[in-house]
């Protein structure tokens, strides 16, 4: 079977609901990861994620900020429950589907200075990164994982508008990088859409709500991930080659979400 993974910072699910089901018409994702749902559980449309043919539903909400929420065609399991946010935040939900463990975060953004001594929020986002990478390292490589999500770093040279001027910018600063590149070491992840998009190509996922056009300036960043464990190797290249992209079209619509989606496709 083919599982479809999306994930998408959503800026609001409840203002965003038709395009997410567009986007699920479109795309016929099996399951879809949001961040930034700005809700708390009670508030979130399942009716609407019903409709969709997305009936099974986990929630991490907050009033106002922040928020999870994976939405499922197919019957989701429990999985383990990550606490990785020292500040209590809605930013962790997991479920298991169709045996594959699939971890959603919002990693915290970090604010403007990137120095952790100055900006409490900027070492919450490192203190974020160094919780989950220590739980990654206790995991089994050979069991089937996918983390995915809005993880606020844009760690390659061809991940952002321009490395020179972006090196000093929260997002891509070197401490940033080396934090994400932990992570991933951690377990030995494969980051799905760079391996779809090898290097040099640029890819973003992001762009400035700032940008009247967001293509003409292209000032963008790759801000949301999916990988896959080791164990989901032979599930991601079923056909040779990895099967992700970014739907950058989606950033096109009336009143997008600053995010576009991304997907992945696993062989199972």
């Amino acid at each position: 079977m083919r599982l479809r993974i999306a994930s998408w910072n959503i800026n609001s699910v409840r203002l965003r609901a038709e395009q997410v089901a567009r986007f699920v018409d479109e795309q016929a994702p099996d399951v879809l990861c949001l961040q930034e749902i700005k809700c708390q559980e009670a508030e979130f449309p399942r009716e609407a994620f019903a409709a969709m043919g997305l009936p099974h539903v986990k929630i991490a909400g907050q009033k106002g900020w922040h928020g999870v929420a994976i939405a499922s065609r197919l019957p989701i399991e429990d999985a383990p429950v990550l606490n990785v946010c020292r500040e209590g935040h809605a930013r962790c939900v997991s479920a298991r589907v169709a045996g594959v463990e699939i971890q959603n975060f919002y990693v915290p953004a970090g604010g403007d200075t990137p120095d952790r001594a100055l900006n409490p929020k900027f070492d919450h986002k490192l203190d974020f990164f160094e919780s989950l990478t220590a739980e990654m390292g206790r995991r089994d490589p050979k069991a089937p994982l996918a983390i995915v999500g809005d993880l606020n770093v844009a760690p390659g040279e061809f991940d952002v508008w321009s490395h020179r001027q972006m090196s000093r910018i929260v997002s891509h600063t070197p401490v940033e990088v080396a934090a994400m590149e932990a992570l991933k070491k951690s377990l030995g992840f494969i980051d799905l859409p760079r391996a779809a998009t090898p290097e040099p190509e640029k890819l973003f996922s992001w762009w400035s709500y700032r940008s009247a056009d967001f293509r003409k300036s292209n000032r963008g960043l790759r801000l949301d991930h999916i990988w896959v464990s080791p164990g989901l190797r032979e599930a991601a290249f079923r056909t040779g080659a990895a099967s992700s992209r970014v739907h950058d079209d989606v950033r096109e619509w009336e009143r997008p979400s600053d995010h576009a989606p991304v997907t992945a496709d696993l062989g199972l």
